[in-house]
């Protein structure tokens, strides 16, 4: 079996788990936001959530990724006194830039407790 195999897509319109990535601004600088549960809220609770998020990114013409970041998202709600009785939720949605002189194509995966891994990509024109 191939690791990629383990990874599930879906069109993240009518998919909660699936990451959307979104180039906000492109220049010297890009500015990328990646998000779960953009148009289907995703519950992130306790039982429910959304662990952590990675990105890498394809230079065309070059044969590896490289690994802009992996954002960890650790407030579900738990506390002490039990599941869902913090006041404190992350949302896994996430804005980040970095450099790049070449265009080529975003990966992102997330990795949900219930229902695993999930993956998306999109293409980067400069």
């Amino acid at each position: 079996m191939n690791i990629g195999n383990l990874f599930q897509t879906g069109d993240w319109k009518n998919e909660k788990h699936s990451p959307v990535i979104e180039i906000l601004e492109k220049g010297e600088k890009i500015k990328v936001r990646v998000s779960v549960g953009k148009e289907i809220p995703h519950p992130n609770t306790t039982e429910h959530h959304i662990s952590w998020i990675e990105v890498y990114f394809l230079p065309e013409g070059e044969k590896f990724t490289y690994h802009l970041g992996r954002f960890d998202f650790s407030a579900h709600g738990a506390s002490s006194q039990g599941p869902n009785t913090s006041s404190v939720y992350t949302e896994p949605d996430v804005t980040f830039y970095f450099k790049t002189s070449k265009p080529g194509k975003l990966f992102a995966s997330s990795f949900c407790n219930i229902h695993g891994l999930w993956s998306n990509s999109i293409d980067l024109e400069l």
